[in-house]
Parts: structure tokens; C-alpha cells; sequence
């Protein structure tokens, strides 16, 4: 059964918390991963903070839900969120609870978290929110602990982000964990993010180093390896691929990414073999020949390597 999220489109909401998250979800959909999206609301009629309608969209109360969906909450213009029509909606808030208590994740985008802390969600957790509100977000609620300058947090099935960006970096950090990395890379490879960023740092996914540039030939390329990386693949097919001679391909892939084709090759078996080792029913030359390889001692080996 496709995992739902839910998008709980409230008052003055920010589109670009909805956007991002919403488009990189529709990307990894279309790379056939089993989600579907669905928006609610408190009220029939959604206005953005901008003044765009969004239409009729379902009220909260009416939204089927199992284990393991995701409710989403952009951030709205705090004007909302210190008002008074916002502090008296007592049903979403336990709808909120409730949900949580069913086994859905809840998460954040921007000041979407204060709706969470206004739920007693954050009590005694970490989270973050816009770098502009974290000193409200602290002072508002005691009980919480506002961490600054990271992108977002990830603790007991509870989700915060910063701002509009982080977002997208946390819909991918979610996808990952639900269905991998090479789907995470293939989401951000269409959203033209090609270092992705962590949640704590700026630590780029394995899959996704070497991709900052925009030379279409050499992504194609890149994406074919990572594909089938359990493939020799010889460098008249890399070069072919990318409509190059072997020698420009080679001095154009160096120049783009900074790294040579074997060393790239390399940087993406040891990352899936990383991957692979996860598993705890493949044996180690099983993980060996699906990255590409043809003896545990050619995987020690790759596993040694420094890919930083």
C-alpha cells in the first residue's frame, strides 16, 4: 500500500513550503515509488500568504490515514501562528497527537514547527525552524529544545525544518530512508540539486558527490554508472554516451568533476557496496559482484579507499 503524505495547508501559508516538498515527492512518484499526496486543511478555502487560492481542500477531520504515512506542515506568516484564531484550534492540535500516536511521522517546514510545539510534539526534543523565528520558537515554548544553524531534525518519527530549502532537504532525507539512496539521488538529479545536504552539516550524499555542474553529456554518463554499476562498463560505452571521443571524455569528465572516470567508479562502488552491506543476507562476494566486482579481496579493497 502507497505510503500517503499529507499536506495541512493552514492559513497565510507559505507556497515554497509546500512547493519544494510536494514537487520532490511527485518526482520520486514518477520514478514509480509508491506514495501519494493529499492536502487538508482547518478550513474549505486555503489563501497563501501571497494571496494565491488554493481552492477546496478536504478539512483534517476527514483524512484516512495508516502507520507509516507522513503529515507535512509548511510554515505559515507568523502573524497566524501568535494569533488568537490560531491558539483555539484545540482539534487539530489533538488531531495532530493523535495522528503521531498512530504511528505517522509528523513534520515540519520552516515555522510549521510552531504548530508542532503548539501540539506538545517537541516537549523534550530537538528542533529547528526559519534562523528568524528560533529565538521566538525558544521563548515561546520552554519545553523544547530550538537547535540553530542546521537544515533539520530527525528524532522519534518527529521531523523540523529550517527554512523554505531545507525543505526539499529533508523530503529527500525522508525518501532515502524510505526507499534509498539511488532514488533520493535520482529525485534530487531532477530537481537540479546536485549536493544534496545533510541535516546536521553540509555533508553531501555519496551518490550525489562530483555532481555540482551542469554539463549534460558527463550527468548522463554519471547516471549510467550509477545504474548499472554492476556492469564493466568499457570507456568507449562512457564516452559514447556522453557524444564524445574517449579523449575528450576523459578530459572533459576530469574538468567538470574534478575527479577521473575510475576514481568516480570507484566512489560509487564503494557508496552501494556501503549500502549493500546493510543487508544482512548477502554474502560479501554477493555485494562484491553487484558493485561490479569479482572477489571479496577486490571489495576490501574498494571499501579502504578515501572517496572524500
Amino acid at each position: 500500500m502507497a505510503t500517503k503524505f499529507i499536506f495541512l495547508l493552514l492559513p497565510q501559508v507559505h507556497i515554497l513550503d509546500i512547493a519544494g516538498p510536494d514537487q520532490a515527492i511527485h518526482e520520486a512518484i514518477d520514478f514509480n515509488a509508491d506514495f501519494e499526496i493529499e492536502y487538508c486543511g482547518i478550513g474549505k478555502n486555503v489563501v497563501s500568504t501571497s494571496g494565491l487560492p488554493f481552492g477546496t481542500v478536504k478539512h483534517f477531520s476527514e483524512i484516512q490515514f495508516k502507520k507509516g504515512d507522513f503529515l507535512i506542515v509548511p510554515g505559515c506568516d507568523y502573524s497566524y501562528l501568535s494569533s488568537n484564531e490560531f491558539l483555539r484550534q484545540k482539534e487539530l492540535f489533538n488531531w495532530i497527537n493523535y495522528l503521531y500516536n498512530h504511528n505517522v511521522a509528523i513534520c515540519s517546514i520552516c515555522t510549521g514547527a510552531f504548530v508542532l510545539a503548539e501540539s506538545g510534539l517537541l516537549n523534550g526534543k530537538n528542533c529547528t525552524t526559519h534562523f528568524k523565528k528560533t529565538g521566538e520558537l525558544q521563548k515561546r515554548y520552554l519545553k523544547i529544545k530550538v537547535v540553530e544553524n542546521i537544515l533539520f531534525t530527525d528524532q522519534n518519527n518527529i521531523y523540523t525544518s529550517a527554512g523554505i530549502a531545507s525543505g526539499i532537504d529533508l523530503i529527500l532525507h525522508i525518501i532515502e530512508k524510505l526507499k534509498g539512496s539511488h532514488m533520493s539521488h535520482l529525485v534530487a538529479r531532477e530537481l537540479v540539486i546536485f549536493s544534496r545536504r545533510n541535516g546536521n552539516d553540509s555533508q553531501e550524499s555519496e551518490f550525489l558527490k562530483f555532481r555540482n555542474h551542469i554539463h549534460t553529456g558527463i550527468h548522463k554518463t554519471q547516471d549510467f554508472i550509477l545504474e548499472n554499476i554492476s556492469r564493466k562498463n568499457s570507456l568507449y560505452d562512457l564516452a559514447e554516451i556522453a557524444a564524445m571521443s574517449e579523449r575528450n571524455f576523459t578530459r572533459i569528465f576530469k574538468k567538470e568533476t574534478g575527479v577521473t572516470v575510475n576514481e568516480y567508479i570507484n566512489v560509487i562502488r564503494k557508496a552501494k557496496a556501503v549500502e549493500l552491506k546493510k543487508n544482512p543476507n548477502l554474502s560479501k562476494i554477493e555485494i562484491a559482484n553487484k558493485v561490479g566486482l569479482q572477489s571479496e579481496k577486490h571489495l576490501s579493497r574498494i571499501l579502504t579507499i578515501d572517496t572524500k
